[in-house]
């Protein structure tokens, strides 16, 4: 199945509309093994976004923004979902995200953040009064920019740098 939802990636990156049996082509398998798999188009989407979100969630994990140094954790959760965001062709934000497991997954990496920015701040990182809910959306939003931007590059570095000081005077 994985080779199918990688193959999906990269086709649906390229076109968003193509067909089952083109996919099926990218991942070297028959039409009907796809249609075995996923019942319907609707499945098929609903399973990419599964996988697309549990690998964002491992990104996130794998930074270890609960345990890490705050600053170290930071830019691990930077780096990492960076990486993933450059790597990843298709729109995610095309993929549904009502499914029960993606919304744990979606919440999961939320907590994660608040708790890192809550982190952030009581280290002295961010202003004492700094809005944290505002800080995570330009955070992300940096790295969104970063991986369209200059994937390529340090970005992360970059993002970092631009959210340094958020709420100082």
């Amino acid at each position: 199945m994985r080779a199918i939802l990688e193959a999906a990636e990269r086709v649906l990156s390229v076109n968003p509309a193509a067909t089952m049996e083109q996919i099926a082509e990218a991942a070297g398998v028959a039409r009907t093994t796809v249609h075995r798999r996923f019942a319907s188009r609707e499945a098929f989407v609903a399973a990419l976004a599964a996988w697309a979100t549990q690998r964002f969630h491992d990104a996130v994990a794998a930074a270890r923004p609960d345990t890490a140094p705050s600053a170290v954790a930071l830019y691990q959760v930077t780096a990492t979902v960076l990486r993933v965001k450059t790597a990843w062709g298709f729109d995610m934000g095309a993929l549904p995200t009502g499914a029960p497991e993606v919304a744990r997954l979606h919440a999961d990496v939320l907590a994660h953040r608040e708790r890192l920015f809550g982190r952030l701040r009581d280290a002295g990182r961010l202003a004492p009064d700094a809005d944290l809910d505002w800080a995570r959306r330009v955070h992300y939003a940096l790295i969104h920019e970063a991986a369209a931007q200059a994937p390529d590059t340090d970005a992360a570095m970059d993002a970092l740098a631009l959210l340094h000081g958020v709420g100082r005077q």
